[in-house]
């Protein structure tokens, strides 16, 4: 019986099927549905998803604002397929990318009452995949046929398996940096099978008092290519020469791009900002929150390293707050204001009036 995958290594599994276009099985209190993610959902399978029932398309009640269709659930909106609606129309109504150009898009029948659990979690799954938060769900009744037949994932759910989260230590060594010769790298690995995150040592800052830290997020255009649009680069190598200067602290750099939607719809809500949305709103058309990372994986972290109080720094008070809640004690806010120019002005000034930053 060890042989065969666990709930979080099936959930891993369903994470790369989605992504790769092939439908996955979710089962949770006697329903059963078929699922697809709607970015990689290719006409062939919709077809013959429709074969098995009549699908709805899942999104969340962000993107439904945005579309002015019902969603009457706090946590999806299932919008009916029309008879002749094929993946072109599922993708203009899950990627706003053409909502300026293409602004009548409906109107919409949505469903309303009965159960829309397996539909929030497969919304869940895609946006632990990084695919845009929406899914084509159609509900199923012969199980084993469509499972094992067509050798697809299946998944039996309860509402909170999703939300577990275990990663451990991997490796360590000494690595040398320009801001001090005493540097160390940690790797820590989900067991859930997505992206490792690190943590950076400078000397052995003493584990019985707080200790300096920042919990950076990684920016691949702003902290490799030096990208004017964000602050990151500028925050991430200020941060590492302050804990060079003290000697002692720890930077986590945790891969959570695009506060935690991933690179390729972080582009997208750059696209969204030149269309003159801001960075909030982008989110928002995309049918993502305004920060969509897990502060409990730097928690995890900073207890595995030995840490249990940290002097932070951050401009952002949410921040804080969520290190307290997850139980490490933030004593001190160590403010970071770097980085801002001509082309992120505006950046800066949102995520001052909308998210709570402190610039």
């Amino acid at each position: 019986m060890t042989l065969a995958p666990n709930q979080t290594e099936l959930l891993a599994r369903a994470r790369v099927d989605l992504r790769m276009g092939v439908p996955i099985v979710l089962t949770h209190h006697g329903r059963t549905v078929l699922v697809a993610a709607a970015e990689t959902l290719s006409s062939g399978r919709l077809n013959d998803m429709r074969g098995v029932g009549d699908p709805v398309l899942a999104i969340t009640p962000r993107r439904a604002d945005t579309l002015k269709a019902r969603a009457y659930s706090d946590r999806v909106a299932r919008i009916e397929l029309p008879r002749d609606a094929g993946t072109e129309w599922i993708a203009s109504v899950a990627d706003p990318s053409d909502d300026l150009t293409r602004p009548m898009k409906g109107p919409f029948r949505t469903r309303r009452g009965g159960d829309d659990g397996l539909e929030a979690q497969s919304i869940a799954l895609c946006k632990s995949a990084r695919l845009l938060p929406a899914t084509v769900v159609v509900d199923v009744s012969n199980t084993a046929e469509i499972a094992a037949d067509k050798n697809l994932t299946i998944v039996s759910l309860d509402q909170k398996m999703i939300d577990t989260l275990s990663l451990a230590p991997v490796a360590h060594a000494r690595l040398p940096l320009t801001v001090s010769e005493a540097g160390r790298l940690h790797i820590f690995r989900p067991d859930d099978g997505s992206e490792e995150h690190y943590a950076v040592e400078i000397g052995r800052p003493p584990r019985d008092e707080p200790v300096l830290a920042r919990l950076h997020s990684a920016c691949f255009t702003g902290d490799v290519l030096g990208s004017l649009k964000c602050d990151c680069g500028p925050q991430l190598h200020t941060a590492l020469n302050i804990i060079g200067q003290e000697e002692h602290g720890v930077l986590l750099y945790l891969n959570q791009e695009g506060r935690g939607i991933g690179l390729a719809n972080k582009m997208r809500a750059y696209s969204l900002q030149d269309q003159g949305f801001d960075t909030v709103e982008a989110n928002h058309r995309l049918g993502f929150e305004d920060d969509e990372r897990d502060f409990r994986i730097g928690a995890m972290i900073l207890k595995s390293l030995g840490f249990s109080a940290v002097r932070l720094m951050t401009n952002n008070p949410r921040k804080v707050n969520r290190m307290n809640e997850t139980g490490i004690h933030v004593t001190e806010r160590v403010s970071l204001r770097v980085g801002k120019g001509a082309h992120n002005q505006a950046y800066l000034a949102t995520k001052a009036r909308k998210s709570g930053h402190l610039l």
